[in-house]
């Protein structure tokens, strides 16, 4: 039964990829995993999957495509999730070429999975892979690539409640490259794992800490990308905070040293009243797909949004605060501490914040009507 379901998958996997035209993929993709070896993807008893939490879990697949010489990406291959091989002088190891993107599979409760908006992280992989000098998969290609990996990985995907499917796209400088320049080759690869909350504590509201000395980005840098050098230089203010018992660092911009950016991996909003403010995203501030979101939402449900410049002293006047992002979602924010000062902000079951995740959630489950296209059903 198990080799009949897996041949079928295999064959399913083939017929998705002739779809996609020559377009996008100069062949249909191949695999190297013989199609009596795929595993019961449909078993949900792998996993405890209660006590998930958010660390890495080896899957069984993963996409991988390079591009050629003309800076186009070859046909797709699924294989098992394992090691890559690179040269010591590849560009991505040397100079830091390379990007991330992140987006995530749900089960839902009638057992259909769902993707959630992966075509605006291939978008925004597109706008980061131009800053960065690299060639990139079209949308259509990534997408289709999310799509795979997912449908590979699908007994993977926690039951309906209990977390999500994390699929992290990466491209990355490949070729070897020894003086400042483009690598020669780029590869794109696309694994997933399950995850549960983000945070250690669950659904404990976050405590940040204001960082003065050390910034994440700067105008005319890479900040508003999701570029990997950005994440290493944060983790030093990181390990600082947690050291002194703050969930996360909140982050000031470089210049004038008084206007709120964003958290390491998430933005923030503040509220105050009927309104919402959050940073405006100007080159230094990621664009994330949760908060796009969100702002969407909140202007459904008759909220005024602004995206401005935020003063570091508003968050003593602020009635509520709330951060977002893929991995954390929407999390009310229970404290700030600003020079030296804490300030608390209320925590409870009628906060603007919960009634936006609300929506959303109910969106990515499918329970209530999705009017905007974006969700993306596995079939």
């Amino acid at each position: 039964m198990i080799i009949q379901r897996a041949s079928c998958f295999h064959r399913a996997l083939l017929t998705s990829l002739e779809k996609v035209g020559p377009r996008y993929f100069t062949a249909p993709a191949q695999t190297s995993v013989q199609p009596s070896t795929y595993r019961d993807y449909e078993s949900r008893d792998i996993f405890d999957w209660d006590n998930l939490g958010f660390k890495l879990i080896q899957t069984d697949y993963m996409f991988m495509t390079r591009s050629s010489q003309n800076g186009n990406f070859e046909k797709g291959k699924l294989n098992p999730y394992g090691n890559i091989e690179l040269s010591p002088s590849a560009g991505v190891l040397n100079y830091g070429q390379g990007l991330i993107e992140g987006t995530k599979a749900y089960r839902v409760d009638d057992g259909r999975i769902f993707l959630f908006r992966p075509q605006e992280s291939g978008i925004r992989m597109q706008i980061g892979a131009k800053r960065m000098c690299m060639p990139s998969p079209s949308i259509q290609q990534f997408v289709e690539a999310v799509k795979l990996t997912t449908i590979a990985n699908k007994r993977w995907i926690p039951p309906a409640g209990k977390g999500s499917l994390y699929i992290r796209p990466l491209l990355i400088g490949n070729g070897p490259i020894l003086g400042i320049a483009p690598a020669p080759e780029y590869t794109f690869i696309v694994y997933a794992c399950p995850v549960g909350n983000y945070l250690r504590n669950g659904t404990q509201p976050l405590t940040l800490y204001v960082e003065e000395e050390h910034h994440r980005a700067t105008q005319g840098g890479a900040g508003g990308v999701k570029a990997i050098t950005n994440y290493a230089p944060v983790i030093k203010a990181i390990q600082k905070a947690k050291e002194r018992g703050y969930s996360d660092v909140l982050y000031l911009d470089s210049v004038n040293k008084k206007y709120i950016e964003e958290v390491s991996a998430s933005n923030i909003f503040l509220v105050k009243g009927k309104n919402i403010s959050t940073p405006v995203a100007s080159g230094t501030i990621l664009e994330g797909v949760t908060r796009k979101s969100i702002i969407d939402i909140a202007h459904d449900l008759e909220y005024q949004v602004e995206e401005r410049l935020i003063e570091a002293d508003e968050l003593f006047s602020a009635d509520e605060v709330f951060c977002t992002g893929t991995a954390l979602g929407v999390a009310p924010v229970g404290s700030i501490t600003y020079k030296n000062k804490r300030i608390n902000y209320k925590v409870s079951s009628d906060l603007i914040s919960e009634q936006l995740n609300s929506r959303l959630v109910a969106i990515q489950k499918g329970i209530i009507e999705d009017k905007r296209g974006w969700i993306i059903e596995i079939k």
